[in-house]
């Protein structure tokens, strides 16, 4: 997870890959970017909500290097999805939690790097008493899309772990939910290296 310990293995990865998409640092689901916000001023903040507790990245790791993650968080945490408008236009109850990113570092695609994070966050999530846990992953099996563009996740990530397709909200992008049961951790299938 990312904590006080791994923040330097995470910031490497990060700083590797030019800030994640831009600068991001990935802060796009905390706040809306853009407005003139800086790399550094997301660094700052991504930095100090590691330092109140107030983020969740499932850090997948080969000893100390940071592969990738996957964030996870409340949507009180995580307010910021893509597709708003109409997600909230079919919305009928806010999930518990969220999956709304995941980054592997370049290089490192094609490895499973996305499947051990997200099994990794649904432990943590499992651990911390679970819910229901939405998902927005794009479609991408009738078209060629770029890894570095598939930020909110490949579906097939998400239905190898238990997701189903709720509902469409743009032309490849689906609300996929999973109901996690807080008593009997979702064991990630692999993990070893992840923690």
């Amino acid at each position: 997870m990312l904590n006080e310990d791994t923040w330097a293995s995470f910031a490497a990865v990060v700083e590797a890959n030019n800030g994640v998409w831009g600068g991001c640092w990935c802060m796009g689901f905390h706040v809306k970017l853009g407005g003139g916000r800086s790399p550094q001023q997301n660094r700052t903040e991504k930095r100090e909500l590691v330092r109140s507790g107030a983020t969740h990245n499932a850090l997948v790791l080969d000893g100390d290097t940071c592969l990738g993650w996957c964030q996870f968080g409340s949507p009180h945490e995580l307010p910021e999805i893509k597709s708003r408008r109409r997600y909230e236009r079919e919305l009928t109850r806010l999930p518990d939690w969220r999956i709304t990113c995941f980054f592997t570092g370049k290089g490192l695609r094609q490895r499973g790097v996305a499947d051990l994070a997200l099994g990794g966050a649904l432990a943590e999530i499992a651990r911390l008493g679970g819910g229901v846990v939405e998902g927005y992953p794009e479609e991408t099996d009738d078209r060629a899309v770029p890894g570095s563009y598939l930020h909110t996740g490949p579906m097939a990530v998400f239905e190898r772990r238990g997701f189903t397709r709720t509902r469409p909200i743009s032309p490849h992008r689906w609300v996929v939910t999973r109901t996690v049961d807080g008593t009997s951790p979702a064991r990630p299938h692999g993990v070893a290296h992840s923690r």
